[in-house]
C-alpha cells in the first residue's frame, strides 16, 4: 500500500542510504522514502504516468537540492525489501523519481525447459503484481540451472536414479546463495527436503488430469493391438497396460514441444502428457481428449507448482506467504505423505489424488506393477484439515503396503527386481 511520507531521506552514498532506511524503518510503522542520487553524474531518473522515462543531469547545485526542488513537498513512498534503495517518490504533477536497483532483490531459480520457464515467468509476474518494490526494473532475475534430468535424455528416468533428478542442482544453488527461491513442478520434488530448505508456497493447482495426444485415433479404446505409446512415466505405463495389455510402451523423453514433434514424425502412435503443462504453454489444442481421473489416476502433486527458499530467509518467506494457495498446499501434502509412506520414486508406479468436495476430503491412491498385471487401490474420506489430510495420506500408504503381496516391492527396480 502507498502512504504519505512523514519524512524523506536524501543521501548520495549507497551505504548511507541503506543505513538511514533501516533506522527509519525501525522508528516508524509506515514505509520509507529513499532518493539515491548518482554521485558521479548527478542524475535523477524520472517516470511519468505513461511510464515514459527521463534522466535529468543537474549542474552546479547538489543533486539533493535539485531533487528537493523537483519533487516539491508531497511524496508517496513504498517500503523496499531487504533494505534495498529502490524507492518511489511522487510530486503533484505525478512524476516519479526512482532510485536504481543495485542488484536483484529476488533471484528466481528454474530449469531451462519451456514449461519450467513458463512457470518461472508466472511466479515472477505474481511477485510483481503483489509487491510494488519487485515491479522495479532489475528487481527480479530468472536464473536457469540445468539438472541431471535435463542433461541425460537418452535413458529412462528409472535408469538414471530415482529421486531428485530435476531438483538436486536447484537445491544446491539455493543453499549456496546463488538463487533466492526455486520454482518446481511439485511432482518432481522428493518427499524429503535438504537441511536448511523449506517449501512454504504452492501456487493454485491446475487441472490434474492426463491428456491423450494422437494424430490417428480419437480415444485409447480405438488403439489397435501393438500400437506404440511413447511415455517416460511408469505410472502411465502401468495403468495403460492394466486396461490395454496389448499396447507397446516405449521410453519417450524430452520437452513437450519435442514430444509433439516426434508424434507428428510418427515415432510413436500416441503419447500422454499432463494437461496442466499443455495449458501453461498454450498448447492444449494438441490434446485429443482429457482422460478422467477414474481411468488414469494422476501422479502425486501433478498440476501443482511449488516454490522453495532457505529456512530463516524472512524476506523470501514474506513474499511466498502472499503467493501461497493453501488448499493446493494441503491437498499436495496429503499426496506426498502417501508417497513417503510407500517410499516411492520415479522408479515406482504410484498415483494419488486428493481434493476437496463440499468441504470434505476425498483421496484415492494406487500402486501397480510395471506390466499392469497388479494394481492395488485405496480411498479415504474425511475432514478437510491439516491433521486429517496428513493422517489419511499416511494411513493410505500403510494400507497399500500391508495389502501388497510379500514379493510386490521386491520386484521393484530399486530392489533388484524386473519392474
Amino acid at each position: 500500500d502507498n502512504h504519505v511520507a512523514s519524512s524523506v531521506v536524501f543521501a548520495r552514498d549507497a551505504s548511507r542510504v541503506r543505513s538511514l532506511a533501516r533506522a527509519h524503518t525501525r522508528a516508524h510503522t509506515h514505509p520509507f522514502v529513499l532518493v539515491r542520487a548518482q554521485r558521479a553524474s548527478n542524475r535523477i531518473t524520472t517516470r511519468d504516468r505513461e511510464d515514459r522515462t527521463m534522466t535529468m543531469t543537474t549542474m552546479g547545485a547538489s543533486t539533493t537540492q535539485h531533487a528537493k526542488a523537483f519533487m516539491g513537498k508531497t511524496a508517496v513512498m513504498r517500503r523496499s525489501a531487504r533494505g534495498k534503495t529502490t524507492a518511489v517518490v511522487a510530486r503533484r504533477s505525478h512524476v516519479v523519481v526512482r532510485a536504481a536497483v543495485d542488484e536483484p532483490i529476488v533471484k528466481i531459480g528454474t530449469r531451462g525447459s519451456p514449461l519450467a520457464l513458463a512457470q518461472a515467468y508466472m511466479t515472477r509476474d505474481l511477485l510483481k503484481a503483489n509487491f510494488p518494490a519487485l515491479a522495479e526494473d532489475g528487481a527480479l532475475e530468472i536464473c536457469i540451472i540445468k539438472t541431471t534430468g535435463d542433461k541425460v535424455l537418452d535413458q529412462p528416468l528409472a535408469d538414471i536414479g530415482g529421486k531428485g533428478l530435476f531438483t538436486r542442482e536447484l537445491d544446491d544453488a539455493l543453499l549456496d546463495g546463488r538463487i533466492d527461491i526455486a520454482v518446481h513442478s511439485m511432482k518432481d520434488v522428493p518427499t524429503y527436503l535438504p537441511e536448511g530448505m523449506v517449501l512454504p508456497c504452492m501456487l493454485p493447482r491446475e487441472d490434474v488430469r492426463d491428456a491423450f495426444l494422437c494424430l490417428k485415433y480419437d480415444t485409447l479404446e480405438q488403439l489397435p493391438e501393438g500400437a506404440v505409446v511413447g511415455t517416460a512415466s511408469l505410472r502411465r505405463q502401468s495403468q495403460l497396460l492394466y486396461k490395454f495389455p496389448t499396447l507397446k510402451c516405449v521410453n519417450f523423453r524430452g520437452n513437450v514441444q519435442s514430444r509433439i514433434r516426434k508424434l507428428k514424425e510418427e515415432v510413436v502412435d500416441c503419447t500422454l502428457l499432463a494437461i496442466a503443462g499443455l495449458k501453461r504453454m498454450d498448447l492444449a489444442e494438441h490434446a485429443k481428449l482429457i482422460i478422467p481421473t477414474d481411468q488414469m489416476l494422476p501422479a502425486v502433486a501433478q498440476g501443482a507448482i511449488g516454490i522453495t527458499c532457505r529456512g530463516g530467509d524472512d524476506s523470501m518467506l514474506e513474499f511466498l506467504a502472499k503467493l501461497n494457495h493453501e488448499e493446493t498446499r494441503m491437498a499436495v501434502e496429503c499426496e506426498r505423505t502417501f508417497l513417503a509412506a510407500l517410499d516411492g520414486s520415479c522408479r515406482t508406479p504410484i498415483a494419488a489424488h486428493c481434493h476437496q468436495v463440499d468441504g470434505k476430503m476425498q483421496f484415492r491412491g494406487l500402486i501397480a506393477s510395471l506390466d499392469g498385471k497388479q494394481v492395488l487401490e485405496t480411498t479415504r474420506e474425511g475432514a478437510w484439515d491439516v491433521k486429517s489430510l496428513l493422517d489419511a495420506g499416511r494411513d493410505a500408504g500403510a494400507d497399500l503396503k500391508g495389502k501388497a503381496p510379500a514379493d510386490f516391492f521386491a520386484n521393484l527396480l530399486e530392489n533388484g527386481g524386473g519392474w
